[in-house]
């Protein structure tokens, strides 16, 4: 019986994920675009993703959405076109939906010290990705690009190390010099955790990660049986200090769930 669960789980998972990066075997990325890392086969973004509201983006604003969509859209560039980031503050993304209806004009981009925007639904972040010729990264993909990341549980300094304050905020993307990943890529690590595209049973409780010595939250235990599915989310938040790292996983979120301290990053 476990192995039939196990197979439904997985079969599940592999039915709700957004994209995969091409074929298995392919060879080791050399480079990617200024706005991402190389992460094996993957370019995964530098930062936690910025979501920017681009007026008439198929008229003036034309050169801007290329610029967006091929990763060298700068802050100036944004600002220039007149474009609104979103969800810093607030959930302000209508009428882009909670569904990810409507949401044309809402582009990721990958900057540095910027804030990174959150409350928003897995939808809208799929949908801010795929307008910008991007995707969200599997949780494979993410795990494989946070390698060496420090553990939330070696402490938070104030200054270089990942944001994972007690009860904190979060920080604009990349101020923390020392919460990098060996690919290059910042604060996958506290700071706001980040939706990926799996998708799995709903959990209601949580587990750990003893077997690895490491102190990550792991809630992905308990199944519910009514409601959303759970879509995942990754690396902990500026809220739960030694509970983040390289191996904290939730899926106690249903894919329509909002919050201050979720948000995201795309790949390619």
């Amino acid at each position: 019986m476990r192995a039939i669960a196990w197979m439904g789980m997985t079969l599940l998972s592999s039915l709700f994920v957004a994209g995969t990066a091409g074929a298995q075997g392919a060879k080791p990325l050399k480079r990617c675009p200024a706005d991402s890392v190389v992460s094996g086969t993957v370019c995964m973004d530098k930062y936690e993703a910025s979501a920017w509201r681009v007026p008439d983006a198929s008229g003036a604003n034309k050169a801007l959405v290329a610029k967006i969509q091929q990763g060298k859209a700068t802050a100036a560039d944004l600002t220039a076109g007149g474009a609104m980031q979103l969800g810093a503050l607030m959930d302000d993304y209508a009428p882009c939906a909670d569904g990810g209806q409507n949401c044309g004009d809402v582009y990721a981009v990958s900057l540095p010290a910027r804030m990174p925007s959150a409350n928003l639904t897995w939808f809208q972040a799929r949908a801010a990705c795929q307008n910008s010729r991007k995707r969200l990264p599997t949780n494979a993909e993410w795990q494989a690009a946070v390698a060496d990341t420090p553990e939330g549980f070696a402490g938070d300094d104030g200054t270089t190390d990942c944001n994972t304050l007690v009860y904190g905020a979060a920080l604009p993307t990349g101020s923390r010099s020392g919460c990098v990943s060996s690919d290059g890529a910042f604060d996958m690590v506290g700071n706001v955790y980040e939706w990926v595209a799996d998708w799995v049973p709903r959990a209601m409780t949580c587990g750990d990660w003893s077997a690895l010595g490491s102190l990550d939250h792991q809630c992905m235990a308990g199944a519910a049986t009514t409601g959303e599915p759970g879509a995942l989310v990754r690396g902990g938040s500026f809220q739960y200090g030694f509970a983040d790292g390289p191996f904290a996983v939730g899926a106690i979120y249903g894919p329509s769930v909002f919050d201050d301290s979720v948000g995201f990053r795309c790949a390619r």
